[in-house]
């Protein structure tokens, strides 16, 4: 079973195992997990250069992603839409048994290469950009995929934490101690990226894996949301929420402040409990010697 659905400015729902703008699955009573998506163009924007998509693979594999058009060029919207776009379809069509991380990270790469050509073939989009942030749950694990400076967060137990780094000049400086991260939360430079896709054919993507344990949250978003709400008030205002309503508190939120870009959200509540995770071909090695020495 697979149901796909890439959305801009509209909302994106599913439950544990159905197309997911659908209400056919509402009755179950157990599922795994919940999954809202919500982009909306602010309060200061004509357009919505954000995309966002998701697709249901099966019961036990859900791919969700986030895109932000690099604004100031032609094409921004246009690159955003193309990103979820190819993730996905790429995503489906990769074979099962390379594993959840493998088909994500060729997903985006292939994403990336179609923006990049499509660039290269159309002189009116030829500078058009956009960043990617995608998640895949499976057997209760995240793997993600990311480029740019949407955000994933995990909470757990009240507890928020930042799992990505923003691939901006601004953040790196902050990395390299340079640059304080409140000065670096108002500068005016904050949102240059330095790493994106469609620019080059070669991307760089940062890879993460881990274990969900029940009543885990993940939430992605684009910088319209969290340059507007901290991170304490993202944990906050979603506690207690199903995804659904979760957006849409912080979507509405984000805009009585006045952001003033597009914004984006995604929100999966994981209700199963703990991954039960194989040990890695290293850990298995490491293992079958200490057991014969």
């Amino acid at each position: 079973m697979t149901a796909c659905m890439v959305k801009q400015r509209r909302e994106v729902l599913s439950g544990h195992a159905g197309a997911l703008a659908s209400k056919a699955r509402a009755t179950i009573e157990a599922p795994a997990f919940d999954l809202a998506l919500l982009s909306d163009a602010g309060t200061d924007r004509a357009n919505n250069e954000d995309a966002c998509g998701s697709c249901l693979e099966s019961d036990d594999c859900v791919i969700f992603a986030i895109a932000d058009g690099v604004g100031g060029y032609e094409g921004g919207e246009i690159a955003s839409a193309q990103a979820i776009e190819v993730t996905l379809r790429a995503f489906s069509e990769s074979p099962a048994g390379w594993g959840p991380a493998k088909r994500l990270h060729r997903a985006v790469l292939q994403a990336n290469i179609e923006i990049h050509n499509r660039a290269l073939t159309v002189p009116q989009l030829r500078r058009m950009a956009t960043t990617l942030t995608a998640a895949v749950v499976s057997g209760g694990v995240l793997y993600a995929a990311h480029v740019g400076d949407c955000r994933i967060y995990h909470i757990r137990d009240g507890q928020i934490r930042q799992i990505t780094k923003d691939h901006t000049v601004i953040q790196e400086r902050v990395r390299m101690g340079l640059m304080s991260p409140a000065r670096a939360r108002y500068h005016p430079d904050r949102s240059v990226l330095s790493r994106c896709l469609g620019h080059e054919l070669i991307v760089a993507v940062d890879r993460l894996k881990l274990p969900l344990e029940q009543n885990d949250q993940l939430l992605i978003c684009s910088d319209g949301l969290y340059n507007v709400i901290a991170d304490d008030e993202l944990c906050r205002e979603t506690r207690g929420l199903d995804a659904r309503a979760a957006c849409r508190r912080l979507i509405e939120l984000a805009n009585r402040r006045g952001t003033p870009d597009n914004l984006t959200v995604a929100i999966l509540n994981w209700k199963q409990g703990s991954a039960q995770i194989s040990p890695g071909w290293r850990a298995r090695m490491a293992s079958l010697f200490r057991r014969h020495s």
